[in-house]
């Protein structure tokens, strides 16, 4: 799994959760950085991204990623434990 194929698909996951095209994704991105990034926001993300690579991120896991890099990485670690 490429690290750059997932932030693809973010892109068009925060343009459909956000409903904004102006959000420039990064590794650093946090919550913080983006107005309306709430838990329900989080979620939605998180069931995009479980839908899309077949995976099971908890709760836990997710609230322990900082920012948009954590979250990448750990999507790319569930991927390969598939296989």
């Amino acid at each position: 799994m490429d690290e750059a194929v997932i932030y693809d698909f973010l892109r068009d996951a925060f343009k459909t959760v956000f409903g904004r095209t102006d959000i420039v994704l990064h590794p650093g991105l946090a919550a913080g950085d983006v107005v309306g990034w709430d838990s329900f926001r989080q979620v939605e993300i998180i069931l995009a991204l479980e839908a899309q690579y077949a995976i099971r991120i908890r709760a836990r896991e997710s609230n322990e990623t900082a920012n948009l890099g954590e979250l990448v990485a750990l999507v790319m670690r569930k991927c390969q434990a598939r296989h």
